[in-house]
């Protein structure tokens, strides 16, 4: 049995800003959902986060059907089939991205993070690289899926840092991972089965670096009927909070199970 799904997304070029560097993709088709957000400057980072959606949509079309396909990466067989082909797809947006920029003086050093969320029978898979979340909110709980890549949060794990520090750490823009930095990536890959109801979250660090996650959960608590206008207020929020970066938001409830 698929899981019915409900879906908005929109991205926001923020207050500081002079062009959006965020991407997001919602291959409908494939139950897949994307959020990028690119860097690199030069509009290079909007290249490399469009590129990492393309390939991995792309990919993700060219195995629904072909099992047989040849694969670029090699089975890992500590995952199952969905987490290969979210694995698989996402090192491979990695290596055109990392090409890309290597042939081409002007895109030298781009690169994007990536957060992909995958609906098949009744699971839900997740991918990442980079600082970009996937949150979940259940009975008006909200979780974060994803572990950042970042030095913040590799500080955070190593040492037990006070609610002082962290808001004072100051090189909380570092990410460790990213696609497009070197010629191969690890993918975070990860699943779970969701429950009616549940509605996901991706987002680009534009929107929880501004938003504390207490206002992002009492904003998706109060819009859940009605994603539209939960993405537009969840945007609103992070650019009155000062929209220092590109806001990208898509979300994805689950109606059945």
């Amino acid at each position: 049995m698929s899981l019915k799904l409900q879906y908005a997304g929109k991205t926001h070029v923020g207050r500081k800003r002079s062009h959006n560097e965020d991407n997001l993709g919602l291959a409908t088709e494939q139950n897949l959902y994307m959020v990028a957000d690119g860097m690199g400057g030069h509009a290079s980072g909007e290249v490399a986060s469009e590129m990492a959606v393309e390939t991995v949509q792309e990919f993700f079309e060219e195995t629904e059907d072909d099992e047989q396909l040849t694969w670029p990466y090699k089975m890992d067989q500590d995952l199952n089939y969905e987490e290969n082909r979210l694995n698989a797809g996402i090192k491979l947006a990695n290596l055109k991205i990392y090409e890309t920029a290597s042939q081409n003086s002007a895109q030298r050093g781009m690169g994007t993070t990536m957060v992909a969320l995958l609906f098949n029978g009744e699971t839900a898979y997740f991918g990442h690289v980079g600082d970009s979340r996937i949150y979940r909110l259940r009975d008006d709980e909200l979780y974060q899926v994803t572990d950042d890549h970042s030095l913040l949060n590799d500080y955070i794990q190593m040492k037990d840092l006070s609610e002082e520090e962290i808001e004072n750490f100051p090189h909380k823009n570092v990410i460790v991972r990213a696609l497009g930095m070197k010629e191969t990536v690890q993918v975070d890959v990860d699943n779970e089965h969701p429950q009616h109801g549940d509605i996901y979250l991706l987002c680009s660090d534009g929107l929880n670096a501004m938003s504390t996650d207490e206002e992002i959960k009492s904003i998706m608590t109060e819009n859940q009927d009605d994603l539209e206008v939960c993405c537009n207020a969840l945007i609103e929020s992070a650019n009155e909070n000062g929209g220092n970066d590109n806001i990208t938001v898509v979300l994805v409830k689950v109606l059945e199970t």
